[in-house]
């Protein structure tokens, strides 16, 4: 007898891979703190690639020869992971974690858009309502044209968009490519692009403090990747995708705790409006998924007729 159904545990899933991530954050950012970026991006991609390695076994094993098709999509989705990484953690140096991980915030939504214009899925107006509400909330929370806007918040809103290529190019995959195969690409990729620069950007030396943090991101960055793959393969997605919006909750606390920073009340207000029309998005893909299933069921019986 199952304790929680498939949904209550792809709940907990989810909600614990935006632990991962935003604690993998949280640790990049205090580490460069004192430490040059492209060193601690070329630290964590090594104990990451060699953490994969180890535990490919368990998770598929590691597949280098794919189809053409497989192979071009991986470079494609490679190329965004670098974009976003650079993006996300420069922008990270400089903002605070809650004001960052409210902008992120939107990244469904980008991709509920984008999915659209470019594979013309079939969207309704009130997801496109939801749409421009959330972006309106974004764009509260980036202020632009006002003393408060910073070219980082920009940076911030430009990993959104490169992340939507990620995602997007994610989805093109065939299932023969697995989890760990597209993880250690994109590591290898991050990790290569960080050893090319760090002759340009300097090198500090590694204390105790250093080392440990990027010892733990290495590890909530796997964990985080590892439970996201788990949450949405169990239970429905609709269900599931909303524990998302968990990561600005613990961006919230973490920002506080390590930091000392909070959000001003404009940016909370324009996260929780990115949030909320986030939740919407995903019932509504939701209830439109359950029709067309519907009316697929009753086409297929009245053929049996």
């Amino acid at each position: 007898m199952k304790i929680l159904s498939d949904n209550m545990r792809g709940s907990l899933m989810m909600t614990a891979a935006m632990a991962g991530f935003t604690l993998n954050d949280t640790c990049m950012k205090a580490v460069t703190a004192t430490m040059p970026l492209y060193q601690a991006i070329f630290l964590r991609g090594l104990l990451t690639i060699a953490l994969l390695v180890a535990f490919s076994g368990y998770l598929g094993g590691l597949k280098f020869a794919l189809p053409r098709r497989d192979a071009v999509i991986i470079s494609i989705r490679t190329l965004a992971e670098v974009g976003s990484t650079v993006t996300f953690l420069t922008a990270l140096m400089h903002m605070p974690l809650a004001n960052l991980s409210a902008i992120m915030q939107s990244q469904p939504l980008a991709i509920t858009l984008a999915a659209a214009i470019i594979f013309r899925e079939r969207i309704g107006w009130r997801r496109i309502l939801a749409i421009g509400i959330g972006f309106i909330g974004v764009m509260m929370i980036v202020k632009p044209g006002t003393e408060s806007f910073t070219i980082w918040a920009a940076v911030g809103v430009l990993c959104v968009l490169i992340v939507v290529v990620r995602d997007l190019s994610t989805r093109q995959l065939s299932p023969a490519v697995n989890a760990v195969t597209v993880a250690f690409h994109a590591a290898t990729a991050v990790t290569g692009l960080a050893l090319l620069i760090v002759p340009f950007s300097g090198w500090e030396p590694v204390g105790l403090r250093e080392a440990a943090a990027i010892a733990a991101a290495s590890v909530f960055l796997i964990a985080g990747y590892l439970f996201i793959v788990a949450a949405m393969r169990i239970g429905e997605i609709g269900v599931i995708a909303p524990f998302r919006y968990t990561a600005l909750v613990f961006a919230l606390i973490l920002g506080w705790l390590i930091f000392r920073q909070l959000p001003g009340g404009w940016t909370m207000a324009g996260a929780l409006i990115v949030v909320a029309t986030g939740i919407y998005t995903f019932y509504r893909e939701r209830a439109v998924a359950k029709r067309a299933a519907a009316a697929a069921a009753i086409s297929v019986a009245r053929g049996a007729d």
